[in-house]
Parts: C-alpha cells; sequence; structure tokens
C-alpha cells in the first residue's frame, strides 16, 4: 500500500510537517525582507509542533507519549510568540531608523 491509499496516520502528519519545515526553510534562506523571514520562521515552528503533536496522539501512535506532546507543542508556541514580539519589535526600531527592513542592510547591528 501506498501512503496514499492508507488512511490517515502519523506517516501523513509526518510527511505535512516535513513539508511545512521545508517551506519554511526555503523562506528563511530565500526572503530578504524580515517580515518574510519571520514567517518562515512561523512555519519551521509550526511544522516542529506538527510533529510533536502527531507523535504524542494516542490515536496515531499506540506507543505515543500522551498529553507531552501537546504540552511541548504549547509551550514552543508561547516561545514563538515572544520571538515573534520581540523580532518585530526590532525591525520596527530598524526602519525607523534606516527606512528599510531589508536584512542585507543589517550589518550596521553588529556590536
Amino acid at each position: 500500500m501506498s501512503l496514499i491509499t492508507e488512511p490517515i496516520g502519523l506517516p501523513h502528519f509526518l510527511v505535512v510537517g516535513a513539508v511545512l519545515f521545508v517551506c519554511g526553510v526555503l523562506c528563511m534562506a530565500t526572503k530578504r525582507n524580515v517580515l518574510g523571514v519571520l514567517m518562515g520562521i512561523e512555519l519551521v515552528l509550526n511544522g516542529a509542533n506538527l510533529n510533536f503533536v502527531a507523535f504524542g496522539a494516542k490515536e496515531l501512535n499506540p506507543n505515543g507519549i500522551g498529553l507531552d506532546g501537546q504540552m511541548i507543542a504549547l509551550f514552543v508556541i508561547v516561545l514563538a510568540a515572544a520571538e515573534a514580539a520581540v523580532a518585530l519589535a526590532i525591525a520596527l526600531s530598524y526602519y525607523h531608523a534606516h527606512a528599510t527592513v531589508d536584512v542585507d542592510r543589517g550589518d550596521e547591528l553588529k556590536g
């Protein structure tokens, strides 16, 4: 049986999580705008969260870890929200000072 004809299970969630992760990495690598890079980081974190939840679900993985996957995903979501708030504050401050949010011109932030 192929992955397409099987009932939805753990491998399907892992494939979707991997696709989200790869899309996020490509977005981070190709975007020059800070907001595009932040969206790529969020895609990477969402792909990882999907894998955590899939591994933790008893319906998908009989040897699953219970609610631990959901708790880890919730912790990652909280960290992602804090990261987005700090990164947006830095981006707005940089835009206010330089009138651009191009990541290639961010070498002026070196300390």
